[in-house]
């Protein structure tokens, strides 16, 4: 089956055609700054990607430009829609409504749409994202696969707030996680790579980027995560706080005069690495500039670092150990300075880092030493993979 895995954020539109059977990617792009004049679309792999400096003034022009550059040109991936089965799309929040992958209807939809105050960056965008290519490819399946769903196991005692419990009752004010798609991904893999079923082990997981966030894997059930009712709680990110004194909020808005959307703007856009450093999100440019004496750069990746290091002792507190931390996406994969400093001084938790194989870049792989009792694996994550898997399983189902 191949699968188109659609991510469509705000002004941009992620894609990956994938083989379910064979994992083969057969084609990926993105489009960029969708509803600008200065948009373009990236489509292929490394020497042969091209790049279209294209005008697409919303989602349905710019998915017809991804179906064109699918099925025509030097670098066509099928040779008609025919071959496509079917459409698997990222959505971000999905509240308490799916603890599951489900085919998209007009009911869904709906639920989609209700929820879009939760996490407005993406669920619009991924209702954009669904509609065009139901325009694009009328009667094509679609099926939705949320990254809130895998938190749904939490227990209440990890997912509701100390905030008057009519809150919960009258607006579902919750804490449901992100990024699960990724943690549901490594925890697999590792499992394999450890070879014991999951169900038999303890896991912490790390998604750590742009965006951060840690989760709890209880004999193959979350039992926490790091973020909440939104994407903003947490670990500290690119551009995101994560958490801090909520009586802050109140404070900066009060002597800065700024309404609430500012204030939120400023936590999810202007703080995190890049209020931080004063120079960008971007993780290697920080370390870079810390390497060549930026003390506030130096600070900004030691306070990235001391976030990641406080929850996983929450999280050993929360399952009484662990067998395994894992860490994945872009930071999490590639960063050895950032790892190094994440499990400095964790030896008398049992967690033991080997400097040596901590250089290693690549591949999954095992990076604590021999002695380690926490054995600490770094997992590439693959959620385009776990979306396209999810819909194959979903259609095979009729769920």
């Amino acid at each position: 089956m191949n699968v188109l895995v659609i991510n469509a954020g705000s002004s941009s539109l992620k894609y990956q055609l994938i083989n379910v059977e064979t994992h083969e990617v057969r084609a990926r792009g993105i489009c960029e700054k969708v509803g600008y004049e200065d948009s373009f679309h990236k489509h292929g792999f490394g020497e042969n990607e091209v790049v279209n400096h294209v005008h697409m003034a919303n989602h349905t022009e710019a998915i017809h430009q991804v179906l064109v550059c699918l099925t025509s040109g030097p670098n066509k991936a099928v040779d008609s829609l025919d071959a496509i089965d079917a459409v698997g799309h990222r959505i971000v929040q999905g509240g308490s409504y799916f603890d599951h992958s489900v085919r998209i209807n007009d009911d869904v939809i709906e639920k989609i749409s209700e929820l879009t105050e939760l996490a407005p960056l993406h669920n619009g965008a991924a209702l954009m994202g669904i509609e065009a290519c139901m325009s694009q490819m009328p009667g094509k399946p679609e099926v939705a696969v949320f990254d809130s769903a895998f938190f749904q196991t939490l227990p209440p005692t990890a997912y509701i707030y100390p905030i008057p419990y009519e809150y919960y009752e009258k607006y579902q004010i919750r804490r449901y996680g992100a990024h699960g798609t990724s943690h549901r991904y490594v925890a697999i893999q590792a499992a394999k790579f450890l070879g014991k079923p999951l169900e038999e082990l303890q896991l912490i997981t790390c998604h750590l980027g742009n965006g951060c966030s840690m989760s709890a894997i209880d004999h193959g059930v979350a039992v926490d995560t790091s973020m909440g009712l939104t994407p903003l709680d947490g670990l500290m990110m690119g551009t995101r706080c994560g958490a801090i004194d909520p009586a802050i909020v109140t404070f900066i808005e009060d002597h800065e005069d700024l309404s609430p959307q500012a204030m939120n703007d400023l936590m999810n856009k202007k703080s995190g690495l890049l209020g931080i450093s004063g120079i960008s999100n971007d993780m290697r440019s920080i370390d870079e500039a810390a390497q060549a004496g930026n003390e506030r750069a130096h600070l900004a990746c030691d306070m990235y670092a001391y976030s990641a290091k406080k929850y996983i002792g929450q999280y050993l507190a929360v399952m009484g150990g662990a067998d395994a931390i894992i860490l994945t996406a872009g930071v999490g994969e590639n960063s050895a300075s950032i790892r190094e400093k994440i499990f400095s001084g964790l030896d008398t938790l049992g967690i033991e880092l080997d400097l040596e194989l901590n250089q290693a870049r690549g591949g999954e792989r095992e990076i604590s030493t021999p002695h380690s009792q926490v054995r600490i694996l770094v997992i590439p994550t693959n959620e385009e993979y776990m979306i396209a898997h999810d819909t194959y399983d979903v259609l095979k189902a009729n769920i």
